[in-house]
């Protein structure tokens, strides 16, 4: 935890963020070009994060977002949260199409296999994932649906 990060979760848990989410995005992507991926918003914000880079499932095209995410146990967390938005992320659909990504952490790349958790595992891993962003159970109130919950495992690049 950063000395920001009380800060961030107060405006993490503001019921409009969602609407902001485009902008946060956009600003983090150029304050990351500026800095050489060096510094991100999460970054500032004392919180734990990644960007997943995933081959886009219609146009094949790689995609980059950046991310918080809650390292456990030697792979990463991800939630498709968007704030509590009501819809669906869209790099949540590429990923469960890929089964795959590469991400960026501590300024590595690393290739990562992504399973997607089922009831029980999620269930584990949401209650891990409230102890670094407490704002999941509120973006869990916000929306009717399901926010998906993914593991990241590192795994080789095929040689193929």
């Amino acid at each position: 935890m950063g000395l920001l990060t009380p800060l961030a979760i107060r405006i993490g848990a503001i019921s409009w963020m969602p609407k902001l989410l485009p902008q946060i995005v956009w600003t983090d992507r150029r304050l990351q070009k500026v800095t050489r991926g060096r510094v991100s918003v999460l970054d500032i914000a004392g919180l734990p994060n990644l960007t997943l880079t995933v081959v886009g499932r219609k146009s094949g095209i790689p995609r980059s977002t950046p991310l918080l995410c809650v390292p456990d146990e030697g792979t990463w967390l991800i939630a498709g949260s968007y704030f509590g938005g009501p819809d669906m992320p869209v790099w949540v659909h590429n990923l469960r199409a890929a089964g795959e990504a590469d991400i960026t952490w501590d300024r590595r790349q690393v290739h990562v296999a992504a399973t997607e958790l089922g009831p029980e595992d999620r269930a584990a891993a949401w209650q891990v994932m409230l102890r670094t962003w407490p704002n999941f159970a509120k973006y869990e109130e916000r929306t009717d649906r399901l926010i998906p919950v993914f593991r990241l495992t590192r795994r080789p690049l095929d040689p193929s």
